[in-house]
């Protein structure tokens, strides 16, 4: 699902910072999500918002399968909708669920996903509270196997 455009800090390169009204609405729109997730076996709702450098957020929840395997997280949701859409280049996910007491980070599944449209995006890991945190994928993910990796020489 896309969302409306937000703005980015000043149209710099794609190593600039995140505006702080841009983190919280990310967080917010996170939070929102809630009501696209469809989890009724394991009960355990996550929800995102992807911002690509366009300015563009794009939702994403997990869809719960019976053959568990089937089912999609909540990043990949989001990824794949993006990408559908034309988008390649984000700039940021906020990831969010109903536990108060640690904040959730993507799966190792997810995180590899994320690794392929890059390792240093932002991704704000959230609370119920609207608290959050800032990670990168490398704080994540030390050692992920990316494209580069798969260059033939």
């Amino acid at each position: 699902m896309i969302e409306d455009p937000g703005v980015l800090n000043n149209g710099e390169s794609h190593d600039r910072a995140l505006m702080p009204d841009l983190i919280h609405r990310l967080v917010q729109k996170s939070q929102k999500a809630k009501a696209f997730g469809h989890c009724p076996y394991i009960h355990f709702l996550v929800r995102a918002a992807l911002l690509d450098w366009d300015g563009m957020i794009f939702l994403g929840c997990n869809v719960e399968n019976a053959c568990y395997s089937l089912g999609i997280c909540t990043e990949r949701t989001a990824i794949q909708t993006a990408a559908s859409k034309g988008s390649k280049y984000f700039a940021a996910i906020a990831v969010a669920s109903d536990v108060e007491e640690e904040f959730t980070t993507p799966c190792r599944a997810c995180q590899q996903v994320i690794r392929k449209f890059g390792s240093e995006w932002w991704i704000v890991l959230t609370m119920p509270s609207g608290s959050y945190i800032i990670k990168t994928l490398g704080d994540l993910l030390p050692f992920s196997f990316g494209p580069v990796k798969l260059a033939m020489k």
